[in-house]
């Protein structure tokens, strides 16, 4: 009866612990699953995490592979317009073995947890210690069952405006793009193009001072940007008015928060925090990390710092640190010190 009784109790034990680590964490288009032992189950399936349109679940299963599979939770959503997806997945054992496999980029429709299944071969069977699984999702596209090739959801279009909003905004494009009354010049870098006035002050508190003093600005009617190229000072011009696509806006978006921050445009620059948020990934976080600091961006830096730290990506930019280190901010540098400190305390 003891016996029996301290079965019972390790067992409900064994099942609480499971049950602790199915979380998924997940930032920016990661996704990241982390557990300590596989324990005697065969399979062990995370809680579902939200990741674009969809509900997403992670699976691992052993046998003489291991396998992994990547879902999306059922739903009328992941029926009507199912994901199709572009991802590259890696799996680490943190125990004695400290072993990594990586996946090849996966591409493929994913209804299902039997349309992606990933045999990693276990030799060593290592099931014990902490694994970690990530999902790097490089694209998430929508298919329509009705056929056309699949549309990707970033950037996203947005909802449908009103009819009196389109008509509005169609009237703004033709003032910007055929010189409707136009009374300002903008000089940039590589060319010149014209504007309103009245549309450039209601926009930036900046341009407002301009023309309502006695500056240089109001009287030649002249603007000098010389920090920008026309193409992304015409996305600048685009967004003031209203008519910047989205594919326009991620290009120059860069260059769009430098203008925010020196012509204090406040949604703008938030904007382009959002947008940056986005797609953080091992190669631009450093990038990433430095606007941050730059333009005192609190969300995007601590997007970056969770990302190299919290998710452990600082180990896959071993080489670029060095010359990190050597430029960056040294108030930068203690910030992200800190940050590792925290992180790395004892438990």
């Amino acid at each position: 009866m003891y016996e029996s009784v301290l079965g019972i109790s390790a067992q409900l034990q064994s099942d609480r612990e499971n049950m602790g680590d199915t979380k998924v964490d997940t930032i920016s288009r990661l996704a990241q699953w982390k557990f300590d032992n596989f324990g005697p189950c065969s399979y062990k399936k995370s809680d579902s995490f939200k990741l674009g349109l969809w509900n997403w679940h992670l699976a691992i299963e052993k046998n003489r592979y291991l396998y992994i599979r990547l879902f999306p939770e059922p739903s009328r959503l992941s029926k009507e317009q199912p994901p199709f997806a572009r991802f590259i997945l890696r799996v680490s054992n943190l125990g004695l073995s400290r072993t990594t496999y990586i996946s090849p980029i996966q591409e493929r429709m994913l209804r299902n947890s039997d349309d992606f299944v990933w045999p990693v071969n276990n030799s060593n069977n290592t099931y014990y210690g902490r694994f970690i699984i990530d999902v790097e999702f490089l694209d998430l596209m929508v298919c329509q069952l009705s056929g056309g090739p699949p549309t990707s959801i970033w950037p996203a279009e947005g909802n449908m405006q009103s009819l009196s909003t389109q008509s509005a905004l169609q009237t703004m494009s033709r003032m910007l793009y055929e010189g409707i009354l136009t009374d300002v010049t903008i000089n940039t870098t590589d060319g010149t193009m014209r504007a309103h006035k009245a549309i450039l002050s209601a926009r930036s508190p900046v341009f407002l001072s301009m023309f309502i003093h006695d500056l240089k600005e109001k009287e030649s009617s002249t603007i000098e940007i010389n920090d920008m190229s026309s193409e992304s000072c015409m996305a600048l011009l685009s967004y003031m008015y209203g008519t910047i696509k989205p594919p326009e806006f991620w290009k120059h978006r860069l260059a769009l928060l430098a203008a925010a921050n020196k012509y204090d445009m406040m949604d703008l620059k938030e904007a382009c925090e959002e947008s940056l948020l986005e797609d953080i990934n091992s190669e631009n976080v450093l990038e990433r990390l430095q606007e941050a600091w730059l333009y005192q961006l609190d969300k995007l830096k601590k997007g970056c710092l969770t990302y190299l730290f919290d998710f452990g990506k600082i180990h896959d930019i071993k080489d670029e640190l060095n010359s990190f280190f050597q430029t960056a901010d040294r108030k930068l540098l203690s910030g992200m010190f800190l940050e590792a400190l925290n992180v790395w305390k004892p438990v």
